[in-house]
Formats: structure tokens, sequence, C-alpha cells
């Protein structure tokens, strides 16, 4: 089965759809730039299934020459086989591979190197082929004796250990055990002693023992870093029955022979020295591979949903990051988030100035006309709340709202921080950074780490590599699918778009504020470092409103502008023409019109055609306007204004295996357990939701939620 196949059938997807993907990858295009603009070729696959492609490919072809390498060493130890040869260029994943490989891969000095040294392979052999024999054992062992081997239960303790290292090198009995562990083993785990776990942590693993088959992803990584931590050790069982069997198969004892309690003896030493430690790790391999992707598959979620939220914009905003002994730094900041003023406040302990505070936030709302105020949610921050709902409360017009100000610290000593504010204080920056997440957040946001963002569980656990890589996929598909307004994004936003990365980003930027705001696309490629291809790439994504072409504010790839001016003739309308007159006259084309003959006049795909004809309806529509707003708030709950069954509204902050934890105005967030959420839910972060007080627990700080049904 030849490559193409292989994903084909891997993927579910058909090979014409998948060998074009490949041919498109390998030209190399961006995967947005393939999912947006070459719909024909694929087939309309979309950002997903074509980086599953792309994953697929990567792998084959690494399993390709790794094939290749392991053939290479067996042809020059003059061992390959046809058969052989023709396993491991029929092995569908690397641990076939590895298996076939075993027998013939380079030893370090073993007891089984050293037996082979002596002589006594032939012995072994004759242990492994159970032969028959009158002779007593003595007789057919003293050809083996030597210097080295001074007796009978020295030659057949060296041979049982060349027929151990045999054993365990079996393919098929290292897959048959892998396999029956992976089905009928259990994963124990308990206390180390003597191990203080303070907290109490990983109690629940302190005795814990589940089939493997029944183990949930965060169970996984949780027992993985309680035994990093070394608090807990951790085992895999596997029942003797199903390894005895699957050594039998390959190497059946017989009683007849005088060797029989012998490889019964050789299997024992094998399974237990050699097969099982090196099939556990295998298995605890597997596990955590599996409990990684899907740890980063929830956080790449998470991501998604955070970076997709809405814009709140139009508002000039107040942001506040909360503190105690060194104050809150309050900005302000005009609705295109540029600094128009800022200053510290001590309304908490030890300062108390509550006054102070009241009247320069006072001062900041009336001379800055603000009508938005956003707390960040760490320290001091329901303290803050507590003293801006007696403002907000004054203020009809004025609301507030508390955001996660997870990653502000990084971004604020960051390089590009410094950059932006070189004159300012970093908790200045960090809390202009808090506000601007709300005005805009994927702007703001892409200037930070995913990885500190803080929508992930057990991030630091996993694959970094594998985690970044899932991550910078996210905002690369979320960056492309907005579109980005050329004359006012930042290096950081501008990395993220099909084709561009790092440096190209900052030669934009340098370009725009030596020569002033680009006035259409094609001047970028006055920009050094942008060549034919990369424009190619990158152009669609990039917007240039009130410029000289008002195609450049739309998705309308430059290539399709020529297109595109036939279709506003065919429509009969004008391209500056009002929203309603395009909208109205698009949708009865598509409604009574024939899209097909269109698009066969034009030489042009029908996907194309329909993508050009949104465009014209709604130029550089932001897909982000279809969520819900965030929820503003005018006064503030506590733990003592909540009680079982009461209804209220919140906000999905993040999303894990065992449920989601919803922001409902409190301190604390509510967890909705998986339990209460109904089979076939789709739960994203931002997510505004009904939701019912099932119980508070004011001791423990937890509250705990339940689903409001919809009403039919």
């Amino acid at each position: 089965m030849n490559l193409y196949s292989q994903i084909s059938e891997h993927l579910n997807l058909p090979r014409h759809k998948v060998e074009s993907t490949v041919k498109l990858l390998k030209e190399d295009n961006t995967i947005p730039f393939i999912a947006r603009y070459r719909k024909e070729q694929t087939g309309n696959l979309d950002e997903e299934q074509i980086r599953n492609i792309r994953d697929d490919l990567h792998y084959l072809e690494n399993l390709q020459d790794r094939k290749e390498t392991v053939l290479k060493t067996i042809r020059e130890q003059g061992k390959l086989t046809e058969d052989l040869e023709k396993q491991i260029l029929n092995a569908a994943t690397m641990t076939e591979v590895e298996d076939l490989y075993q027998p013939f891969r380079p030893k370090r000095h073993t007891r089984a190197t050293a037996a082979r040294a002596k002589g006594l392979e032939p012995l072994a052999q004759m242990i492994l082929d159970q032969i028959f024999s009158e002779q007593t054992m003595d007789k057919l062992v003293s050809p083996f004796l030597s210097e080295e081997v001074l007796d009978t239960d020295t030659a057949l303790k060296g041979a049982c250990d060349i027929v151990a290292e045999m054993i365990s090198e079996n393919a098929d009995i290292r897959q048959t055990i892998r396999e029956k562990g992976t089905k009928f083993g259990k994963l124990i785990s308990e206390k180390v002693k003597n191990v203080n776990d303070e907290r109490q942590i990983y109690e629940i693993y302190y005795k814990f023992e589940l089939p493997i088959k029944n183990l949930r992803s965060h169970q996984i990584l949780a027992i993985n870093r309680g035994e990093a931590e070394k608090v807990l050790r951790v085992n895999i069982k596997i029942e003797e029955q199903e390894w005895r069997t699957a050594i039998r198969a390959q190497y059946p004892p017989d009683r007849r022979s005088l060797f029989f309690s012998t490889l019964n003896s050789a299997a024992e030493d094998a399974a237990k020295r050699l097969l099982l430690p090196s099939i556990e790790r295998d298995i605890r391999r597997n596990l955590t591979e599996i409990a990684e992707d899907h740890a980063i598959d929830i956080f790449s979620k998470n991501l998604l949903a955070l970076l997709s939220q809405p814009p709140l914009s139009g508002h000039v905003t107040l942001a506040i990051d909360p503190g105690f002994r060194t104050g809150s730094k309050v900005v302000v900041i005009n609705r295109f988030g540029k600094l128009l003023e800022h200053a510290t406040i001590f309304p908490h302990p030890p300062q108390n100035k509550k006054d102070e505070a009241y009247d320069i936030i006072l001062s900041l709302i009336k001379k800055h006309d603000v009508t938005l105020i956003v707390i960040g949610n760490g320290t001091a921050s329901r303290e803050t709340e507590l003293f801006i709902t007696k403002i907000t409360k004054e203020n009809p017009k004025l609301h507030y709202l508390i955001t996660s100000e997870a990653g502000a610290s990084v971004y604020s000593a960051s390089k590009l921080a410094r950059k932006e504010f070189p004159d300012l204080d970093v908790s200045i920056r960090g809390a202009i950074s808090i506000g601007r997440r709300v005005q805009d957040p994927l702007a703001e946001l892409v200037k930070i780490d995913p990885k500190s963002i803080g929508v992930g569980l057990y991030q630091h656990d996993v694959n970094q590599t594998k985690l970044s890589n899932a991550l910078d996929d996210v905002v690369e598909s979320v960056v492309n699918a907005v579109g980005v307004e050329i004359n006012s994004a930042s290096a950081a936003l501008l990395t993220h778009v099909a084709g561009i990365g790092q440096s190209l980003a900052g030669k934009i930027v340098d370009y725009r504020e030596a020569n002033g705001p680009f006035r259409n696309r094609k001047e970028l490629l006055d920009v050094s470092g942008m060549g034919a291809k990369t424009f190619e790439q990158c152009a669609g994504f990039l917007r240039i409103r009130d410029g000289d072409n008002p195609l450049d504010a739309t998705a309308i790839h430059p290539e399709s502008y020529s297109i595109s001016l036939q279709v506003y003739k065919h429509l009969t309308i004008q391209i500056n023409s009002g929203t309603e007159k395009r909208m109205n006259t698009v949708y009865l084309f598509k409604e009574h019109g024939n899209i097909e003959k269109l698009a066969q006049e034009l030489n042009v795909g029908i996907l194309t055609l329909e993508d050009i004809l949104d465009e014209i309806a709604l130029p550089g529509r932001d897909p982000r306007e279809d969520l819900p707003k965030p929820l503003l708030r005018k006064d503030i709950l506590t733990m003592d204004d909540l009680s079982p069954g009461m209804q209220l509204k919140g906000t999905i902050r993040n999303v894990v295996d065992f449920g989601a934890f919803i922001d409902i105005g409190i301190k604390v967030d509510g967890l909705l357990h998986r339990s209460k959420i109904a089979r076939g839910t789709n739960l994203k972060v931002g997510d505004i939701i009904d939701v019912i007080i099932l119980s508070v627990d004011r001791d423990r700080n937890r509250i705990a939620l339940n689903m409001k049904e919809r009403e039919h």
C-alpha cells in the first residue's frame, strides 16, 4: 500500500483529495492558504483535515526512513532474509519495526553475549528445540564444557541466559504480550513510604488500581507527575497466564524433553527480567502519548475558543491590575488600545487609601469618558471588584467585567512589551495587556506564549515540542480566519499570518513606520524579503481598509480580483454599493441564479466563486461577530449570596476532562462536573451558559453547578 493510500485509509478521506493536498504541501503552501484558496484541488478539506494529512505524511516519511536504516543495518550484518525484509517493509508502526529489529540491534555486554562468547549458543538452541535424547543431561552438555564453563550447571545457566534473551527479542511474543497487557492488564499505584505529600495532591492514587483500558487521560498524567515527584510508585500488572501463553505459542515446552524444565525456567527469567519491564515501559509510554495527545487537544480547543472571542470594541477602557502592598495599577486606553493615562491606587490593606483611590478612579472616568472597567482576576481582584461596584452603581453607562490576567506578567517583561512601552514600568504594561485583551483578545493574546494563557491542564507534563506545534497551529488558524489589518497590526500578530513569520513581520512594521500606511496589497512586494511565493500565501489574509482598492479590504485573493470584478458586473452592482444592496443582490442570485453556469463562464471553481460572493455581500466580515459578547456586570456577588437552586448566567473559563469551570461572578469559579453535562453537548471557553447552583461549600471554597435545561 503506497503512502497516499495509507493516509486515505487512516483518515477515511478519498485518495485523490489526499494526493492533491500532499502535492500542495510539498510545494510549500501554508495550511491556511490551501484551506481557503485551493478548495477545488483539495475538495474543500478544512484546516484540521489538512493538518491531519500533514501529520500522517510526516509520520509515514519518518517510518520509511527508519525502515531503510534498519534494513541497511541488518543487511550489513549479513542476516537479512527475504521474509524478514518483507515483514519490515510491511510494518505499519514504529513499534512493529523496532520489535523486528530487536534481535539485530547492536548490544552492550549482556549475560547472553557473555554466554555466546563461551560457545553456548548451540546448547541454547537445543533447549529451544526441546530435543529428545536417551543420554543423560551431563552427557548432552559435556561437549560445551571448557576452562570457562566448568560444569553442567554453569553451561545450562549460560545457555538459559541466551534463551531468555532470544525469547525477549521475539517480535511476535512482544507484540502479543503488549496487546494482552493493554487489553487485560492493570495499572497500580501506591504511595512511597516515608514521603510527605503535604497537600495530599495525589491522595486518590495512594492505593489505586484500575484496568488499563479504563484509565482516563487526566489520571495517567496525574500519576506520571506523582511518580516524577517521587510520591507514587507505579507498575503495570500483567497476569502470568498472559505472558506464559504468549511465550509457549512460540517456544512450546515438551515434557518428553530433558530440557523441559530448563525451558520453563528460562522463559520465566525472560519474562520477569527482560520482557515484562520492557513491555511495561512500552505500555506506559503508549498511555502517556495518548494522554498527552488528549491533553494537547483539549488545550488547543480551549485556546481556539479563547482567541475566537469577539472583541468588545468601541469602549474607552479603564483596566486595573489589582494588588495589596504595591497598590493597584490603573490604565486608561482608548477604543483602539492606545494608552491615555496611568496611575497607582492603594484602596486595600495595608494603606487603605479608599477615598483617594475613589477620587482618582472617578476623575479618570470623567476625564476620558470611560464606559468599561476591566479588572484582572489575580491577587485582590474581588476586593477591587467590591470597591469598583460602588462606582458602577452610581454611573448608569458604566459596566465592569473580570478577565483572566494569565500571561500578563509574561508579556509585560517581554522584549515586545519593552519595545512597545520602553518608558513604562512592567506592572503598568501588565495592566495595559489586561485592558487590551478584552478590547481585542486575539490581537493581544498572540503576544503571549500560549502555554502561559491558562486554559490547559497538565500542560507542563506533556511533550513540549508537540504542545508548542499544536498551539502554534491554533494561533495560525484563528489569525488567518479573522484576517489582519496590516496598517495597525503589531509584529506579533503579523508573525502568524500565513507565510510571513517573525523576521518578515518586523520588516513589514519597519516599512510601514518609514513609509506610512500601505495603500494597496501590491505595495507589500516592496518590503525586503517579500517574494512572489510569500505574497501569494499571505495577501488574502491581510486587510487594507480605506486604501486604493476596495477589494484589499476583503478576503478575496488578488489572484481572483479580475474574476471578482466580472462577478460585480454580472450582478449589476458597483464595488462601492451599500451593504444592504450587496447583501440582497447576492442573496437573490444564490436563490435564483445559476452559480454553476457563471462559474463555467468565468472559468473559476464553484467553491471559489461562492467565497467571492460571500465577500461581496459582507466584505472582510469578522467570523467572531457570531459569538456572544462577554458578560458585563454592575454589582458583585459573594459566596453568601448563593444558595442551591439559584439560576445564573456564567462564562466558561476552562474545559477539562472532568468538567468545565464557570465564572459566575464569584471569587471562585464553579465546577460543572462532566456528569452534569448532557451527552453530545459541546462546551467551549468563552461560551455563556445558564447554570443552577447545586451546592456551596464555603469551607472549601467550592461551588457545584448543573446546567439549566433549555426551554423548547
